[in-house]
């Protein structure tokens, strides 16, 4: 089966990347959660997606310029009216709301910006201290990024981002102990693409699926995960897809 993860959390309706969204996207009963970390001036793993809060935050700013106290104060509602005040979280809390439950937890690394010094070491204590190793994917445009996590814990399961179609993309992640690749969705409509990936025993999580033609289109594919920020229409569409399917066998 196809597992379907919240992007940002259940980013349609509640402010992306926040425990708001977190919790609703639980509460959407999706299978797992992608998420975003950036790093303060104090050197504390935030979660958000932009090197810059002004998008996503009623202030301006780097991430990398402010401390976790300082950022605690401004409001990251992104403008959802919804959701009066909405904190940035810290990684740390997000493990701890997502401890009890079995959701898989995306972590993409977004340093390919600011190379956040100690960025790696920090994720893994985190991840370690609340012993969720085997349900954690570290994830990366910053590949650099991914081989350092490799060298610090050779167990970690992780996944190698990519937007543009490379060369020969499932062999390199193969060939530097990658177990995902983590493509953009229109990547998957290369038939070779699939092929590859299969040849070199990878697995596929791919990127931003929002649209109910391009879910289906992506549960054809037998993909691992499609991230999306509709989590509740996506699983209604596979349980669609899957009444469907069954008809056939």
């Amino acid at each position: 089966m196809t597992y379907i993860w919240a992007h940002r959390g259940a980013s349609a309706y509640a402010p992306e990347n926040t425990l708001e969204a977190f919790k609703l996207a639980i509460e959407q009963k999706a299978e797992g959660i992608e998420l975003d970390v950036q790093m303060t001036r104090d050197g504390v793993v935030v979660v958000t997606h932009d090197e810059k809060i002004d998008r996503v935050s009623d202030h301006k700013g780097f991430v990398k310029d402010l401390d976790f106290a300082e950022l605690r104060k401004y409001n990251f509602n992104n403008n959802n009216n919804s959701y009066p005040f909405c904190q940035i979280p810290a990684l740390e809390e997000v493990l701890k709301l997502l401890k009890p439950t079995e959701l898989t937890l995306n972590i993409e690394l977004k340093n390919s910006v600011f190379e956040y010094e100690g960025m790696e070491e920090k994720v893994l204590k985190l991840v370690k201290e609340y012993q969720m190793e085997d349900r954690v994917i570290y994830s990366s445009f910053n590949h650099y990024s991914i081989l350092k996590i490799l060298k610090l814990a050779p167990d970690a399961i992780c996944g190698f981002l990519q937007s543009d179609k490379i060369i020969d993309m499932a062999k390199y992640v193969k060939s530097h102990n990658g177990k995902y690749l983590h493509p953009a969705f229109y990547l998957l409509l290369d038939q070779n693409y699939l092929k590859e990936a299969m040849d070199n025993g990878l697995l596929i999580n791919t990127w931003t699926v929002n649209d109910p033609i391009y879910i289906y289109t992506a549960l054809k594919t037998n993909i691992n995960a499609i991230i999306t920020n509709y989590p509740d229409k996506a699983i209604l569409i596979r349980e669609d897809y899957l009444k469907e399917k069954s008809q056939y066998i």
